[in-house]
């Protein structure tokens, strides 16, 4: 479970300031307090390990099969290389690995390969680590979140997970249907927001732009923390869908100037590569500001993370105030609680569990 923040009660809040006698009641108002998805408590978080040991272990097992001879040499390497690539890590950020693993055996002065292996899960984490991050809620209200991804990929099922998890820890949420183009796509939306007892904007056949002002507007006058924007599942070549991603952006920024406050692409494990090239399309569209991971249980390629990874730490180096695109959740399975926030050391110890 997602653990939620709440806003400073009265009691907890600082000392009041007099505000003159005509001011407004506004003036009297606490700031508001950023609220943090923070990952569960030890207990519960330990079995969401098991689970993502579980479902990463299809990708996990041809790395790991790597360390089970006593020899470090070259051979060893080359077949970590191959297990690497077969893990769609991608060739960059293999290269990148093996070149940072060949410098902690030097060193440490490693001889064991399992404690070659322990090394390989530090630089894989070390590789991750930029793509960790928390999702913020509260600074601004309603905390606007775009979430968009190609169809199939887990987009609205993610939606309903967060919702319920924010809701469920006391955050007031608000949903835009603003996927007009699948057929049922509303209604499954309709479904989840049933399901958390939230609120849903939608027109029967609507413009999605159109849809997502209503929503961000209906936000700001209803006083909800978040606004959902679920968009419509699209592919990065179907330019029609691209340029109506772009204006639902616009427009939402005309609703609150300060909107989107966050650009979600959910991803599916399972295409690997195809995942990166979907995340720079969609960056370049759009400007990311976050991830989600999906369906990493059913893949064998749980290794395109560190691909992402890569990419991302290269995209800020190139671009003068650019950040890497974090990744905010990682899946691995259709409960509530198998979508959780990522870590890139649990990620890399499960990855080679």
């Amino acid at each position: 479970m997602f653990s939620f923040f709440k806003k400073k009660t009265a009691t907890e809040a600082a000392p009041a300031v007099k505000a003159p006698a005509n001011a407004p009641a506004s003036a009297l108002a606490p700031p508001p307090v950023a609220a943090q998805i923070q990952p569960p408590p030890p207990t519960k978080r330990q079995g969401w390990l098991d689970k993502l040991k579980a479902g990463l272990r299809k990708t996990g097992s041809s790395i790991a099969t790597v360390f089970t001879g006593t020899q470090i040499d070259d051979a060893l390497y080359e077949d970590l290389e191959a297990a690497l690539l077969m893990a769609d890590a991608g060739v960059g950020a293999t290269e990148f690995l093996l070149k940072d693993l060949r410098a902690r055996v030097k060193e440490h002065k490693a001889t064991d390969p399992q404690a070659v292996k322990a090394l390989l899960i530090d630089s894989i984490a070390a590789l991750l680590a930029p793509l960790e991050k928390p999702l913020i809620v509260g600074i601004h209200h309603p905390t606007v979140i775009m979430v968009t991804g190609v169809n199939g990929a887990g987009k609205t099922t993610s939606i309903g997970k967060l919702t319920k998890h924010l809701s469920g820890a006391g955050a007031s949420v608000l949903l835009a249907a603003a996927d007009t183009f699948r057929a049922a796509a509303k209604e499954q939306l309709l479904v989840w927001a049933d399901r958390n007892t939230v609120e849903v904007i939608s027109q029967s056949g609507g413009d999605p732009a159109a849809v997502s002002f209503d929503a961000v507007s209906a936000g700001k006058a209803r006083a909800k923390d978040v606004v959902l924007v679920d968009t419509a599942g699209r592919l990065p070549t179907q330019l029609h869908l691209m340029e109506e991603l772009k204006k639902i952006k616009r427009v939402v920024t005309k609703a609150d100037a300060t909107a989107p406050h966050e650009v979600l692409l959910v991803i599916d494990g399972n295409t690997g590569q195809n995942a990166l090239a979907q995340v720079k399309a969609f960056d370049e569209a759009i400007g990311l500001t976050g991830l989600i991971v999906t369906k990493l249980d059913g893949t064998a390629k749980g290794g395109v993370l560190a691909a992402i990874a890569l990419w991302s730490q290269d995209k800020a180096h190139v671009q003068m105030g650019a950040v890497p695109v974090p990744v905010y959740f990682v899946g691995v399975g259709e409960k509530l609680e198998d979508l959780e926030t990522f870590k890139a050391r649990e990620f890399a110890q499960a990855l080679l569990a």
